[in-house]
């Protein structure tokens, strides 16, 4: 229902178009959140929340800062409230933040409800302009909200209906009355339940990542169990390689030991003892191969006895001789 003043006999056409853009488009309802979600309370959300009027009802705007809003409408309705506790909703426009609260303990008896009034908030669904008055009346109980013309500031108005109507009324401004039936439903805000489901979201999240985490690990260990189990085992093979690689270091082993070092060590003391008495000395030892090559310098007599001489005679007139035996 829509009432009219004499300054403007036409607001009952003015209010119409809001009815019939509800009826058209359909009415805007909350919906669950991506806290909702998390928090796994998806079944416990409830949507079609029901109109109800506070006793305690306030309004008023803060300046916007973006980013901000909601955290500036918190503070200024607490002060105003007296309490941290308290329901809000909120609309931005024209730079300002437009709010009404009242105290989370005036909901106590309708707790999934919302206030119709804030339907008419700058820039929401049934706001028309800062001249017209928004009223809504609820058993017995009635609410208006205007602008005043000198200063700009929201103000609501809140008692029975016999004295606010009748004081509403004789304002020089048009009048609508808001219907929550096509009006876009504003649901209240509060920070400690906001606060209270992310903690819920926040360890059922944990909980989940924690869940998930072991079943992927049980699975990789299951997978690997029956790896291992039902791989062939053919060990033939290694079993072959392992046997060829010891012989052939026991091979290793046993040439290592042939060493020929005692053999030409005998050897060189036999020709030290023969050299001895005659006089001779041994200068070269070599063994190349499989065969021996050795020198000595021996006086001229007895050079042809142990080797081939060579040309010429040494410094102390002895002759140089080789010999490979």
């Amino acid at each position: 229902m829509a009432l009219g003043s004499s300054k403007d006999p036409d607001v009952l056409e003015k209010g119409k178009p809001s009815s019939d853009r509800r009826q058209e488009g359909g009415v805007s309802r909350p919906r669950p959140g991506v806290a909702d979600v998390l928090a796994g309370e998806l079944k416990d959300f409830i949507g079609n929340l029901s109109p109800y009027l506070p006793q305690d009802l306030i309004g008023g705007s803060v300046p916007q800062i973006p980013g901000t809003e909601e955290e500036a409408v918190w503070n200024a309705a607490s002060q105003a409230c007296g309490t941290e506790k308290v329901h809000f909703c909120y609309s931005i426009a024209e730079g300002r933040v437009w709010y009404l609260a009242c105290p989370s303990a005036s909901t106590a008896s309708n707790p999934d409800s919302w206030c119709p009034l804030a339907a008419a908030l700058p820039g929401n669904s049934e706001y028309w302009d800062k001249e017209t008055v928004y009223l809504y009346e609820q058993e017995g109980v009635a609410s208006a909200m205007r602008w005043d013309p000198e200063t700009g500031r929201m103000q609501v108005f809140l008692g029975a209906s016999r004295t606010i109507l009748p004081r509403v009324q004789s304002m020089d401004a048009n009048f609508v009355t808001i219907n929550p039936d096509v009006a876009d439903v504003v649901p209240w805000k509060n920070r400690s339940l906001k606060t209270e489901k992310l903690s819920r979201a926040t360890v059922r999240m944990l909980l989940m990542s924690g869940l998930v985490v072991n079943l992927m690990a049980l699975v990789i260990l299951i997978f690997h169990y029956v790896s291992i189990n039902m791989v062939e085992r053919n060990l033939a093979q290694v079993k072959m390689a392992t046997d060829k690689a010891s012989t052939d270091l026991m091979i290793n082993a046993y040439n290592a030991m042939q060493s020929d070092t005692i053999k030409h060590m005998v050897r060189i003391q036999e020709i030290l003892d023969n050299l001895a008495k005659v006089d001779g000395t041994l200068v070269r030892y070599e063994v190349k191969g499989g065969a021996v090559e050795w020198e000595a310098l021996l006086p001229p007599a007895f050079a042809r006895d142990y080797g081939t001489p060579q040309q010429g005679l040494e410094k102390d007139g002895r002759v140089r001789i080789k010999a490979n035996r």
